[in-house]
């Protein structure tokens, strides 16, 4: 990977900020000189997406009669209270002036208190003023016809502004697809997505799309005014950037086509081989054969006759402690008495067992010994 991601700026060119202090003007001036046409620029061809200056025009801005101060004044700016006192006419007819469209804004901000400021050029004021056909808008009472489009609410400041400000956007364009972008910048974004339908060349319009100075003049608070400033209102006016804008879109497909993303060639997806199925175990389909009834004995386990040995004494033992009464008469005839004579549980049956792997220990007496031994501290009831 390259250490630089960008081309340096080349030794014939310099950038705005360098070129605003060459030539003694603020950044301000400066940026409205290059929107009015009097320093001419170039585009960034570093990718930066900028404009830059050449050396050979500053030079010649330079080497004009009267540098730097004829070009600050081409550049002068004044408010409605100073541009009045220019023209010697009041500040109320200037404004209605301005409404009616006879005075074109070059500037325009949004103050901290969210009011819409209005600067003109003191160089155009001046011509307005000198002009005799003028005579009668600035003295005497105002035609009838101008009167009535005032009564209507007519505002033409803002449309003036944004057509100053497309003028000089259609000048810096260098092809189609930037002339296109310069007229989008006026546009609602619904306006231009229902113009150019195609989502290709709408990214591509959008990205050549540039940012008017009064879109970020108000800041986050007043955002909504800045938007209703830099974007067409009138019906006509939208129409009229729709028809032009759908021409150019036209225009600039027909010379070179919106850049598309490449599509990927791949090779068909390889598809799994199909494999028999193995058959079955056969220990799972073989016939289970029942298990024989007689196992050999394991000599190391008891067998029935050992358990039937082991169980004679023990019943025997049961036996012995079993107390028998005999019944007594008892002297006046009655029946004898019937004493309680205490069962005796058989000795359970020994349990076969399955043959096992191993050995098997002896079985324990422990429980039988303790049986026979409660059965024995017992009383007999007699």
């Amino acid at each position: 990977m390259s250490a630089h991601t960008f081309e340096p700026v080349r030794s014939d060119t310099c950038t705005p900020s360098r070129a605003a202090r060459e030539l003694n003007l603020l950044r301000g001036e400066f940026d409205l000189a290059v929107q009015l046409g009097h320093v001419r620029t170039v585009p960034d061809e570093g990718g930066g997406g900028g404009r830059l200056v050449e050396r050979a025009e500053i030079d010649r801005l330079r080497a004009q009669d009267g540098f730097p101060d004829t070009l600050r004044d081409r550049v002068r700016v004044v408010g409605t209270t100073d541009g009045a006192e220019l023209m010697d006419i009041s500040a109320g007819r200037f404004t209605r002036l301005a409404r009616l469209g006879l005075l074109i804004p070059a500037k325009v901000y949004v103050n901290r208190y969210g009011a819409v400021v209005w600067l003109y050029l003191t160089e155009e004021l001046k011509h307005f003023a000198a002009v005799a056909e003028n005579t009668h808008l600035l003295k005497g009472r105002t035609p009838e016809t101008l009167r009535a489009q005032l009564a209507e609410g007519v505002d033409l400041r803002a449309r003036n502004w944004r057509m100053r400000q497309l003028g000089c956007l259609l000048r810096q364009a260098e092809d189609s697809w930037a002339r296109a972008g310069a007229l989008a910048a006026l546009l609602p974004p619904v306006e231009v997505a229902d113009v150019v339908e195609d989502p290709y060349e709408r990214a591509w319009v959008n990205r050549l799309r540039p940012a008017l100075p009064g879109q970020t003049l108000a800041g986050a608070s007043f955002a909504h005014v800045a938007e209703r400033i830099t974007t067409a209102q009138d019906a006509d006016e939208i129409e009229w950037l729709r028809s032009d804008l759908a021409h150019s879109v036209e225009e600039a497909r027909a010379l070179s086509p919106a850049p598309r993303p490449t599509a990927r060639r791949t090779g068909p997806t390889p598809r799994p081989t199909a494999r028999p199925i193995p058959p079955l175990a056969r220990t799972v389909t073989a016939r289970v054969e029942p298990m024989p009834t007689l196992v050999p004995v394991n000599p190391a386990e008891p067998t029935d006759e050992s358990m039937a040995g082991k169980a004679e004494p023990t019943r025997r033992a049961a036996e012995s402690l079993t107390r028998v009464v005999e019944p007594r008469r008892i002297p006046g005839g009655r029946a004898p008495e019937r004493c309680h004579v205490p069962r005796v549980r058989p000795a359970p049956s020994p349990v076969p067992r399955l043959p096992a792997t191993g050995p098997t220990p002896p079985r324990s007496t422990r429980r039988l010994r303790a049986w026979l031994r409660r059965e024995a501290l017992r009383p007999t009831e007699v």
